[in-house]
């Protein structure tokens, strides 16, 4: 019996990179999973195709689109075990003086309040033993220009879920956070140069890009019975990049 096996996961921004990478590998360990996408249909359908897992299309900065998620993972799915707050935008990188209070509600909308919102509906639905991670990013420890948003929107789940492990620990549901470090995702190269990328493995113990199945391996072992003894962690999944 596959170590997921009768449990159920909802994965947000489960069509490309990272989510995707998840919602294989929790698919492959035995789980029913629900994921959402925002845009990409054709690769939703296809990630759904190979893996089984249930499409959800999906805004998450839109709170009726993120109940009708919920209503959907509840309906479809054998009890709700894991939640994967996987979902996020970087975009629009500007100078702080630049960026308007559209963009500061968009990014926080979908960064942060969303995940604030599935931490709420996973008290409420969650199983007892339960899975909670959320995905960070190692740009809160090294902030950059243009990405105040982003690293500041991130750093908010990273204290959600230090607060939500003491909060459901009495009911040995887990919070943790995993921080990736450089991932080679769509996101990643649409945010830095080619040279920079090619620079970055010399500052990485393991001299390379993190894959995302690197950081599904990670997010599996928290999910699964093996992390029943780590709750209010910041993993870091970066290959040894040096701070």
């Amino acid at each position: 019996m596959s170590v997921l096996s009768g449990k159920g996961a909802l994965v947000t921004g489960g069509s490309r990179g990272i989510g995707k990478a998840i919602v294989e590998r929790l698919t492959s360990d035995g789980a029913d999973v629900v994921f959402c996408y925002q845009h990409s249909a054709e690769a939703a359908e296809q990630v759904a195709k190979e893996t089984g897992a249930h499409p959800v299309q999906a805004d998450l900065g839109d709170e009726r689109d993120l109940e009708r998620l919920f209503a959907e993972a509840e309906a479809r799915l054998p009890g709700v075990d894991i939640l994967v707050n996987n979902a996020a935008t970087a975009e629009p990188q500007k100078l702080i003086a630049d960026v308007t209070d559209e963009d500061y509600a968009r990014v926080f909308a979908v960064n942060t309040r969303a995940v604030f919102l599935s931490l709420q509906w996973a008290q409420r639905v969650m199983r007892d033993g339960g899975r909670v991670v959320n995905i960070s990013t190692l740009n809160t420890q090294i902030p950059a220009p243009t990405l105040a948003l982003y690293c500041a929107s991130k750093a908010a789940i990273e204290q959600f879920a230090k607060v939500a492990a003491r909060e459901m620990g009495g009911r040995e549901i887990t919070v943790n956070v995993v921080s990736s470090g450089a991932t080679d995702t769509d996101m990643l190269r649409g945010a830095n140069p080619p040279e920079a990328l090619e620079q970055t493995p010399a500052f990485t113990a393991l001299q390379r890009l993190g894959r995302p199945d690197d950081i599904a391996a990670v997010v599996a072992f928290l999910a699964g019975p093996d992390g029943r003894w780590v709750t209010g962690q910041n993993v870091v999944a970066s290959g040894g990049l040096m701070i």
